[in-house]
């Protein structure tokens, strides 16, 4: 029995250390490019940590995946829980199949750093685009900051299509700043929204529907069906209201049931419509060239945060300045100018 229990974990250490064994940069961006789905799954874990010598090797995968041609279209999903995003994205991702496409799905979900779950965490709710071959799903990094996890998700865009992945699929768990982040990264921003449970005052907020390229009602069957078709109106008449877009495009609303498979086709065409109508008069490309730029600005701004905070001298005159704060000693605008003053000096 000793030497069957030996075995066993001789074995498991074996796989453990192939599991560990390292890669070259140049061999994984080989592997990627070849559309091996285990290759992504691991440059997307180095993109994911935090250590210095994987961040490096992970800036370098980025940069060889960018050189790479594609012509990928990337969709963002947003809506409160409960308003069937999985169900959802499960029936859309069937119907772009078809359309002979691959389909990576992704997610950001700052919540994730304080539930350690994430929207996707759970893929047995997408039961059968999970077994599909041209189908990669891959749950949102916990994080610290909304920005690090919407970071973390754009390069994983990046490493999806130069897989072959042609059709993106970024899932948002809908509150707070996580729309914008995701607005940010996409080419087509879709709202889904259900009628009857108190959701469309929600969607009256001016921002998140002057992000949205369409809104989608799902739910909609049964005894909810009639409520889904006035609250398609309603949604009609919301748009109205606001400002033609930059693109071009009329804002779409139309009803759907993700359960039943009905409408999902049409979602499907309309993005088709909209992504023609963007290459035809040129905001396709100007707004990635955008995006590039608010992404190269935000990092930016990410790694002077990390850099100052990380400081061995800034933490102490931090953790000063925070006494002085709480017992009203000092103004907090005045204590934030003194430790930036600060730590220009410390910077010369």
């Amino acid at each position: 029995m000793g030497n069957i229990k030996n075995t066993g974990e001789k074995g498991v250490a074996k796989v453990r250390a192939h599991r560990k064994k390292k890669i070259s940069v140049k061999e994984l961006t080989s592997k990627i490019l070849a559309g091996e789905k285990s290759a992504l799954a691991r440059a997307i874990t180095l993109v994911e940590s935090k250590a210095e010598e994987d961040q490096k090797k992970a800036n370098q995968l980025i940069e060889n995946c960018l050189a790479v041609p594609n012509n990928s279209i990337r969709i963002g999903i947003t809506g409160v829980p409960g308003v069937g995003k999985s169900t959802f994205i499960e029936a859309l991702g069937k119907t772009i199949l078809a359309a002979k496409k691959k389909v990576a799905i992704l997610a950001v979900d700052p919540s994730s750093s304080i539930s350690k779950g994430s929207i996707l965490g759970d893929k047995t709710r997408m039961q059968e685009l999970v077994k599909e071959s041209n189908v990669f799903i891959r749950p949102s990094p916990s994080g610290d900051s909304l920005g690090g996890v919407a970071r973390k998700t754009r390069e994983s865009i990046i490493l999806c299509e130069a897989a072959g992945y042609n059709c993106i699929l970024i899932e948002t768990v809908g509150v707070g700043q996580s729309e914008i982040a995701v607005h940010s990264m996409v080419d087509f921003f879709l709202l889904l929204k259900l009628a009857g449970a108190g959701d469309e005052l929600q969607g009256m907020k001016r921002g998140i529907m002057e992000m949205a390229d369409a809104i989608v009602i799902n739910k909609a069957e049964g005894d909810n069906l009639k409520r889904a078709l006035k609250a398609e109106v309603e949604f009609e008449r919301a748009l109205q209201l606001y400002p033609p877009k930059e693109n071009g495009w009329l804002p779409k609303v139309s009803t759907c049931s993700a359960l039943d498979q009905t409408g999902i086709e049409e979602v499907w065409v309309m993005f088709l419509e909209y992504f023609k109508l963007v290459h035809e008069n040129g905001f396709w490309s100007t707004n990635r060239e955008k995006q590039n730029q608010y992404w190269f600005r935000q990092t930016v701004d990410d790694l002077l945060k990390q850099h100052f905070y990380l400081s061995p001298s800034i933490k102490e005159e931090l953790a000063q300045y925070m006494s002085r704060v709480s017992q009203n000693k000092i103004s907090p605008f005045r204590a934030a100018e003194e430790l930036l003053a600060y730590y220009k000096q410390e910077l010369k």
